[in-house]
């Protein structure tokens, strides 16, 4: 009896600690707020550095909604909770953030709490924003403080009903916020370190790259691929998986420009990421890709469908497409491949061709090589085919239209079937006509 005694009590303790814990981050203090600063407070210089910190976090996509102005806020994030608008970073006082304080914004960052106390989601990665140094913080609210006022109000956010209680949010951190920076690792190289810092803090990439939990939370391991938006994140431990490996040099390439001479393009929820990157030194792309590179694991032996692959991409890049291997026979199949090589005979080839001018002069890589063909699911490849790969800016390099008017569903699956089996020397992927149409449906709503 004693023995369940203490135990009974030992559990009692423990409840009464966390529900403290809880009832710690549930009342929070609102702050008090504040005559919005003049853009003559800050150094000039500060808000130079802090225009590279926004740009390292990729704080304008999330805070921008499509014909909206920057940092106004209004985007909607659909999660599987739920959508979230994102709120107006503009120094607004009335719908922004221009009556907020530094402590405040800190808080934000570090805690995940608003000026007036009330809990942020963690649709905002306060869990990883909450390691950046207070220079960079204080950085970042210099130059956010800078930009043009926007009067934007955020929708309300259209969530279970359970959800719409933010108090729960109190539990939610409990599990998962670690507040604080983290100190550098006298074991590693400092590219290394200031790759970890940018990775794992205001860049927040397991955000997307790590499959979240059911409520949310970011499953360890971290970065072994995610989805957002309708596209496969992949994981970025994998990338000596690839058709043709990564290499360190390569990924920094494909961080600053969104592609790469050896793996294609950007698309999708990283397109962005990369025009971001575009705009911060060299010197962090590298200590990103450095610090990514070491989180891979060991190359594996080249498979069949591998070997096959580079095989068939050297005799296609000689010129002589004729001499084929067989196709993989499984999943969907031969049939409805070679349907598909007519549709991409007519619609892709003659960018994607052999002998195509946007393969030989613009140095393309094989769609061999690409991760949306090799991919154990079709999604970003339908997505990309749907959607093409938008002209965003003056400096980009890729573009592709989109095919979402111009193919049926039955014909994105054949022209996948082709791509995959002919070109990726994959097996079929199975039901890619009613993928497409669920992923078409999604992006309509």
């Amino acid at each position: 009896m004693k023995k369940k005694h203490r135990i009974w009590i030992g559990a009692t303790l423990a409840a009464i600690a966390v529900a403290a814990a809880a009832a710690a981050w549930v009342i929070q203090p609102a702050l008090a707020p504040v005559q919005a600063p003049s853009p003559d407070d800050f150094d000039s210089a500060s808000i130079a550095r802090g225009a590279r910190v926004v740009a390292q976090g990729d704080c304008m996509v999330c805070h921008t909604a499509a014909g909206g102005s920057p940092y106004a806020g209004g985007l909607p994030l659909r999660t599987p909770f739920g959508t979230i608008y994102t709120t107006n970073i503009t120094p607004d006082p009335a719908t922004g953030i221009g009556n907020w304080s530094l402590p405040a914004f800190t808080r934000a960052l570090r805690h995940g709490v608003a000026r007036d106390g009330h809990l942020l989601y963690p649709a905002f990665p306060y869990i990883h924003y909450t390691t950046m140094s207070t220079a960079d913080i204080d950085d970042a609210y210099a130059y956010l403080m800078t930009r043009t006022p926007v009067v934007a109000r955020a929708p309300d956010n259209e969530l279970l009903p359970p959800l719409r209680f933010r108090p729960f949010l109190a539990g939610w951190n409990l599990l998962y916020l670690r507040p604080g920076p983290v100190a550098d690792d006298p074991a590693q190289s400092r590219e290394w370190n200031r790759g970890r810092y940018l990775v794992d803090g205001a860049g927040h990439c397991a955000s997307c790259h790590s499959a979240l939990g059911p409520i949310g939370g970011e499953r360890s391991p971290a970065f072994s691929g995610g989805h957002i938006d309708g596209w496969d994140a992949p994981a970025l431990t994998a990338l000596l998986q690839a058709p043709k490996p990564w290499t360190r040099d390569q990924l920094a390439v494909y961080l600053r420009h969104g592609w790469s001479p050896e793996h294609g393009a950007a698309a999708g929820p990283m397109a962005p990421v990369t025009h971001s990157l575009a705009q911060v030194s060299e010197a962090d792309t590298d200590a990103i890709a450095t610090y990514i590179m070491s989180l891979q694991k060991p190359a594996a032996a080249p498979t069949i469908a591998t070997r096959s692959a580079m095989a068939a991409t050297s005799v296609i890049a000689k010129g002589d497409p004729a001499a084929a291997i067989t196709r993989p026979s499984t999943g969907d199949g031969g049939a409805l491949a070679t349907k598909g090589a007519a549709l991409f005979a007519g619609a892709c080839a003659s960018c994607h061709g052999v002998g195509a001018a946007m393969m030989s002069a613009g140095g393309r890589p094989s769609l061999a090589f690409s991760t949306a063909v090799s991919s154990d699911r079709p999604d970003n490849l339908i997505q990309i085919v749907l959607n093409g790969v938008p002209w965003a800016h003056t400096g980009q390099t890729t573009f592709m239209p989109p095919f979402s008017a111009s193919l049926t569903d039955a014909q994105i699956a054949a022209v996948a079937a082709y791509v995959r089996s002919d070109i990726g020397r994959r097996p079929a992927w199975n039901n890619v006509e009613r993928r497409t149409a669920d992923i078409r449906k999604e992006n309509q709503q």
